[in-house]
């Protein structure tokens, strides 16, 4: 007989508890598989081994964005993992092929890995699910159920998981140290630049300090020089198969200012103050209505951000060009940290964070604390009663079943007993149209018996 396996969270939350990315949330997923007859069918299931895995599928397809390369391109390359470790939540006893079982739900926790994990694939931490815009690369998760069922026949079902990353927010205080750097150009100029902070998410302001110094060894050339203009850039940088052997890169440019400047170049170097900001996605349609997102991404506000997988990478660059006459322009690249969370959400995530790591500091990764099991085999007593069956049901009548109101005046326990078969026994009667029908039938008895009439001679 054919399961019906389903996975459900812990109640009102999702699979996912605690922070990817942050080792003292002790990131992992939690729930139950539930196993069923299917389509209602009261027969047992013959089950061997129950087991689930979390699974990550990474795909890259660089030809994608052009039709002509996606169908004349290299084919779509995709890699399968298995997050952590699969773990066996249930196996029948020893010697036995199968149980039938009626009814399983079996909790379960997967630990996510927070590690390196060096050359192990499945120690590293994982990043986070993602789909490029034409599907140019992906990475997605899913919950793998395995039921054996007998010696040959085996199912799998799966269900999609979301993941994100949160070890590159913004608020952290590594991100909010103050970045510098420097270029020079034909030893006469020399282009200098300092970041406030280096990690950014959707509309967040980017602001740069950027001075031009001139050699002092060469003071009479450099003064001869003129800047024109002043131009600053982000760049999204995707190295597909960076670990192979014939990487490819592909370079976006996201976002783009141009100042004007036109002057000589001072003896004392030129300053100014450069900003923009950082460009989001539009998650709303030209109605306004934020359209149901795909169940294996989470909703973002950015198409793309920093990231590393199996078969791609995602990196974001800073541009600073400095375009002069009298020498060569100066061009300055450096590398950035781009989060899917803007500031604001960023800021809210923290005390959540902290919350998080109060609740993992309780729990026991080598034996985390987990509800008991239940397992209701055919064999066990009122099994079937698990699935809302019953062997017999039986219905007295209505007129039997009503109790009649102690409180009513003057009835005595004959009139009870006659008037308990003159109530009505429709089904559809309510308990209120039963007393109405006896408070009426009482007064009628008492006016006969006021006229000396008596029930026996109305009957």
């Amino acid at each position: 007989m054919a399961a019906f396996v389903r996975v459900l969270g812990p109640p009102n939350s999702n699979f996912l508890v605690g922070y990817p990315g942050i080792s003292a949330t002790l990131p992992r997923i939690e729930g139950k598989v539930e196993i069923r007859p299917k389509d209602g069918v009261s027969a047992p299931v013959a089950i061997s081994l129950v087991s689930i895995c979390l699974q990550r599928c990474e795909t890259i397809h660089p030809a994608a964005e052009l039709i002509v390369k996606k169908h004349l391109g290299t084919p779509r390359r995709e890699t399968v993992d298995i997050v952590g470790k699969e773990l066996l939540l249930w196996k029948c006893d020893i010697g036995r092929v199968h149980e039938n079982v009626v009814l399983m739900d079996l909790p379960f926790v997967l630990f996510i890995p927070f590690g390196r994990g060096g050359q192990e694939t499945n120690r590293r931490i994982p990043p986070a699910s993602l789909q490029l815009p034409s599907r140019t690369a992906e990475t997605r998760y899913e919950l793998v159920v395995t039921v054996q069922q007998g010696s040959a026949d085996q199912s799998k079902f799966v269900t999609p998981v979301p993941i994100q990353r949160y070890d590159t927010l913004s608020t952290f205080g590594m991100y909010n140290r103050p970045e510098s750097a420097d270029m020079v150009s034909d030893h006469l100029i020399t282009l200098g630049i300092s970041l406030p902070r280096w990690s950014y998410g959707p509309l967040d302001p980017v602001s740069v300090y950027i001075k031009l110094s001139p050699n002092l060894d060469h003071m009479k050339k450099a003064t001869k020089v003129m800047i024109q203009k002043i131009t600053m850039a982000i760049e999204e940088e995707i190295t597909f198969n960076h670990e192979g052997d014939e990487p490819t890169k592909k370079v976006n440019r996201i976002a783009k200012q141009t100042t004007p400047i036109g002057i000589r170049m001072p003896g004392t170097g030129y300053t100014t103050n450069l900003g923009l900001v950082f460009p989001s996605k539009e998650n709303r349609d030209a109605e306004g209505i934020i359209r149901r997102g795909k169940p294996h991404f989470p909703m973002y506000g950015v198409n793309s951000f920093t990231t590393t997988g199996s078969l791609y990478k995602i990196e974001f660059f800073l541009i600073i060009k400095a375009h002069m006459t009298n020498t060569r322009d100066i061009v300055l690249r450096q590398p950035i940290i781009v989060c899917p969370f803007d500031q604001q959400a960023c800021k809210e995530e923290m005390e959540s964070i902290e919350q998080a790591a109060k609740d993992a500091s309780h729990v026991d990764a080598n034996n985390p604390m987990l509800p008991a099991r239940t397992v209701i085999k055919a064999t066990d007593r009122d099994a079937l009663k698990a699935l809302g069956f019953t062997s017999r049901t039986t219905c007295p009548p209505a007129a039997e079943a009503v109790v009649v109101d102690p409180e009513i005046p003057g009835m005595t326990e004959a009139q009870r007993v006659r008037g308990r078969g003159r109530i009505p026994a429709h089904r559809d009667a309510t308990p209120d149209d039963v007393q109405r029908w006896l408070a009426g039938w009482h007064r009628r008895s008492t006016r006969r018996e006021w006229t000396g009439q008596t029930h026996a001679g109305h009957e």
